[in-house]
């Protein structure tokens, strides 16, 4: 379905990186500044474009991970075009150019009450933590599950502000899936153990390569939770 355009909303922005943050060997944080942003809802996302000197352009879309202001967390895909020049070269004060937010369907607003249920993906706690972020920022206190499924301790992204916001963050519960450690994929009975019963009728959100997102949305569906109520973002 086509969508219409919003006056500058979609238009492309300037942006400085003022900010890099670097949370695993391979993902690293990058916090713009840019001037008039409109803000945004946790779960949206960006278009980020890269011109060469010889006019070349190279455009990907990246999940907003910050609650208030712009930031992005890129993770670095071996011979990738575009996310290892993020995530290597790219440094403080340089511009760039971003166009968004962009996206409507998965979002979370923190007017929602409903108890909320987070599955992630390696990076595709980019946007979870965002919605996490949102919460603690507009201090809510509605229910929030996390479940990260991640190929071992050293690749999770957030670890240290996770492990923080899970003391913390009262409501706020984060379950850890090490698929390298274990040697299996998450399964029926994660979900099961870990995620809220379907009789609380959560808002789901999940995010990660494509089969996983594929695998954890029929789980959920097996467990009695609504399709209707399961939103879902892939990348890859």
């Amino acid at each position: 379905m086509a969508r219409a355009a919003v006056p500058g909303r979609l238009s492309w922005r300037k942006a400085t990186l003022v900010e890099a943050r670097q949370e695993t060997s391979s993902a690293r944080t990058l916090v713009f500044d840019v001037p008039d942003w409109p803000g945004h809802l946790p779960g949206q996302h960006v278009d980020v474009r890269l011109t060469a000197e010889d006019g070349y352009t190279a455009q990907r879309s990246y999940s907003i991970a910050s609650a208030d202001g712009l930031e992005i967390t890129v993770q670095r895909l071996d011979g990738g075009e575009v996310s290892p020049y993020l995530t290597d070269i790219y440094d403080i004060s340089q511009p760039i150019e971003l166009r968004g937010p962009i996206g409507g369907w998965f979002v979370w607003r923190h007017t929602d009450p409903a108890p909320v249920q987070l599955i992630a993906g390696g990076s595709g706690v980019v946007p979870l933590m965002a919605m996490i972020r949102s919460r603690a920022a507009h201090g809510v206190r509605t229910p929030f599950k996390l479940i990260y499924s991640v190929r071992t301790p050293e690749d999770v992204i957030y670890a240290d502000e996770l492990r923080r916001r899970a003391r913390d963050d009262g409501g706020l519960d984060v379950q850890y899936i090490y698929t390298r450690v274990r040697g299996s994929r998450i399964g029926v009975a994660d979900v099961n153990t870990h995620a809220w019963p379907k009789d609380f009728s959560p808002s789901v959100y999940v995010c990660g390569p494509t089969g996983f997102v594929e695998t954890v949305a029929d789980i959920m569906v097996a467990l009695g939770h609504d399709a209707r109520g399961i939103r879902t973002e892939r990348y890859g």
